[in-house]
């Protein structure tokens, strides 16, 4: 997996350009048709505080994986949390992000005019890596958009098997959501609707602030929302993390079967034993599978149908649709006010036929873009479906690689851990005689 891996990882790479010719934050501005000029001067400062930020990241994913693999420290992890939430988030004011960073590797694989700041790629390709080998460690202390979660958890609800997984169906669409709008240079909505940029920049609009404080509101009570149901990084941190050589094991030793562990995970990140009696599956739930994946093209096909409808208000979110639409009911006499687009469109002098073409075109290009994520929803659709279709026999409890968020509550509540830490303390002063 790894052999496969390194070859893509590495063509994402070579899209970075160096951050000092292009505008690092905000993003993209798609709405205003105003072209940057480009930078003769790079900004020592601003590329500075990019190097500085990868190398923080760097040195705060190692530290999670020492803390989660080697040293199994609860504490040690709190701490961690607290720092990336005080640096990555109120002192870089969430910038750069590492699930905002998708938006930016998808706008360079389709656009060839923008370069990609070498900021951005690396936050996007680190965590990735550190995931491969450890887990996601990025969600134990590292990301502040889990931290600020983490920090105001008070008391969590259990939630729903059946509510988990069909709530966990929104990550694959609001990642091909932002994938589609990036690469139809419409629109960066990861960074335009993230939920606690407001806190982080102490601002926002009333829309924005009012979702900010819903989010903590909810995740007073439910393990980390953001990341369970709506992160699109988590997709990719999930997939990558299945295959990962290192992991968080519950019990350092022998698993006791005492269910603190279960009780302790905020996440329902604990997957139980097979139950004894437990027989794998009968020829009628074989055919129950046999029936699910012989219906599997159709529903990708009408999943992508039902998206294709999506692809008219799709378009809509791109700056060229929004200003065709807007100069056909001004010329209508629809509207009685010229906004300032138009204006700045009508000085330009070029033709409204080309721009109604033009939009035509993008309009299209959604339509199909629309069918391509519903297709891609049905995959993942029948890809649940025949994941709790299929046996697996586990002994014990156990950290799920995929959903496990590395946060290291189960440690402290497992019976064996004292017992380990003696053993570890033991072996120190040991090893400090043998010195002598």
């Amino acid at each position: 997996m790894i052999a496969h891996t390194m070859p893509f990882l590495m063509s994402l790479i070579g899209l970075a350009a160096p951050a000092g010719d292009v505008e690092r934050f905000p993003p993209p501005d798609f709405d205003g048709g105003h072209i940057l000029p480009s930078t003769q001067i790079p900004l020592p400062r601003a590329e500075l505080w990019n190097y500085l930020d990868v190398a923080v990241l760097f040195l705060a994913l190692s530290l999670a994986s020492y803390l989660v693999i080697k040293k199994r420290s609860r504490r040690g992890i709190f701490m961690l949390t607290i720092f990336s939430l005080v640096y990555f988030g109120f002192i870089r004011q969430g910038c750069i992000c590492s699930i905002g960073a998708i938006q930016n590797i998808t706008l360079a694989l389709f656009d060839q005019t923008y370069a990609i700041p070498f900021a951005a790629a690396a936050f996007f390709l680190l965590p990735l890596l550190f995931s491969l080998f450890f887990g996601r460690v990025f969600c134990s202390g590292v990301c502040p958009l889990g931290a600020i979660q983490d920090l105001v958890l008070i008391k969590p609800v259990k939630i729903p098997r059946w509510l988990q997984h069909s709530l966990g169906l929104l990550p694959y669409l609001y990642l091909g959501a932002a994938v589609l709008f990036a690469a139809m240079g419409s629109v960066f909505i990861i960074c335009k609707y993230d939920p606690f940029v407001a806190f982080f920049r102490l601002s926002g609009n009333a829309n924005i602030i009012v979702l900010s404080i819903s989010m903590l509101v909810i995740s007073m009570f439910v393990g980390r929302p953001y990341c369970l149901f709506l992160c699109p990084y988590s997709v990719l941190l999930r997939f990558l993390s299945r295959f990962s050589q290192w992991r968080v094991t519950v019990a350092p030793d022998e698993c006791l079967k005492c269910r603190l562990c279960e009780a302790a995970c905020p996440f329902g990140a604990i997957t139980d034993p097979t139950p004894e009696d437990m027989r794998p599956p009968d020829t009628t739930d074989r055919r129950r599978l046999a029936g699910l994946l012989l219906s599997a093209p159709l529903i990708i096909i009408l999943c992508g149908w039902i998206f294709s409808y999506a692809g008219d208000p799709f378009s809509r979110m791109h700056f060229t649709v929004r200003l065709a639409e807007r100069i056909v009911l001004e010329d209508s006499g629809k509207v009685d006010l010229i906004s300032d687009a138009s204006k700045a469109f009508r000085d330009t002098g070029k033709s409204k036929e080309i721009l109604f073409e033009e939009a035509k075109i993008l309009r299209r290009q959604f339509s199909f873009a629309g069918w391509l994520l519903g297709c891609f929803m049905g995959l993942v659709i029948i890809g649940k479906l025949i994941g709790l279709s299929v046996f697996r026999k586990r002994i014990d409890y156990e950290a799920d690689r995929a959903g496990c968020l590395a946060c290291g509550r189960c440690f402290v509540y497992c019976p064996l851990e004292p017992e380990r830490l003696h053993e570890c303390q033991y072996a120190q002063v040991d090893r400090v005689l043998e010195e002598k």
